[in-house]
């Protein structure tokens, strides 16, 4: 039996380029999932493009760092940055608050429930949840993101583990990858939480192209899709247009945005003849078992 493999672009909604990239991609059949934020300056273009689509799986992008909350920020306290009105800026600054048990439960409940409210009031059906920079990886994050992905009706949520033979080849900066390897201890206890481990919310073997980011170009992707193994996995990707749009949003992914565009549709082209590709689905396809 051929894997499955979920193709998910973040940042849904983040500018008029990338939803635009997310739309053409899956109309070639390039692309089955997205993940949309929230509080992106995009979403109501991301909405009318996710209604436009409707066999483009659409998730909850949540943020929790780098950017602006929807909930009032007098009810959010513990995830505020020095501003008191934004999200701390820096990944680093969040994960050491976490750790240090600075960051309420409580207040990321709370703001996570307010990003997949504001979703679900545009009619939209979500498939599954996941972080802007992966934060869940952290027992004390994924924990009331999956409280609240329950009580919503929200099925899935990505594995935000990458393994390691994908890893490998992701044609990362040395650091990335031992730095990204040394969170894989936290694994069993993402699996270990309750709602992953009875079922009750699904996820995947793993996520592909995590120390990628960055550098997925034809050849990498090409080097992932090469050695995938029998399992559900899910491929994180960040397509888009290096446009002006984008000149005015805080990203260090520019110019990448344009090669993971290219290199997806020359890889996933009607066109290709390689069988061993993988079967493609969306989360919703996690709910029907391999």
């Amino acid at each position: 039996m051929p894997p499955r493999l979920i193709l998910n672009a973040d940042d849904f909604g983040l500018t008029p380029g990338i939803n635009r990239a997310i739309a053409e991609l899956h109309s070639a059949r390039a692309l089955t999932s997205a993940t949309l934020m929230a509080n992106g300056p995009a979403f109501d273009d991301a909405v009318r493009i996710a209604h436009a689509h409707p066999t483009l799986g659409i998730g909850c992008h949540i943020v929790l760092t780098d950017g602006i909350p929807l909930s009032p920020p007098e009810t959010i306290p513990t995830l505020l940055g020095p501003d008191r009105r934004s999200f701390r800026p820096s990944l680093t600054g969040f994960f050491a608050a976490v750790l240090l048990g600075q960051v309420s439960e409580a207040d990321i409940a709370r703001e996570t429930l307010a990003q997949i409210t504001r979703i679900q009031q545009q009619g939209i059906a979500l498939t599954h949840i996941d972080t802007h920079k992966h934060t869940h990886l952290l027992p004390r994050v994924a924990r009331p993101l999956l409280v609240i992905a329950e009580r919503t009706g929200i099925a899935a949520i990505r594995n935000p583990f990458e393994p390691l033979w994908s890893s490998a080849v992701g044609n990362s900066p040395f650091l990335r990858r031992v730095q990204l390897r040394s969170l894989s201890y936290l694994q069993p206890l993402f699996l270990d939480i309750p709602q992953i481990r009875s079922g009750r919310v699904r996820t995947t073997s793993g996520t592909l192209g995590v120390s990628a980011t960055g550098s997925l170009n034809p050849t990498t992707l090409r080097a992932i899709l090469d050695i995938i193994p029998t399992g559900t996995w899910e491929l994180v990707c960040h397509p888009g247009y290096n446009d002006l749009d984008l000149d005015a949003i805080t990203t260090r992914l520019r110019a990448t945005r344009d090669i993971e565009r290219a290199a997806l549709l020359e890889a996933f082209s009607p066109h290709q003849s390689n069988p061993q590709l993988p079967q493609l689905i969306n989360y919703k396809g996690l709910e029907i078992q391999p």
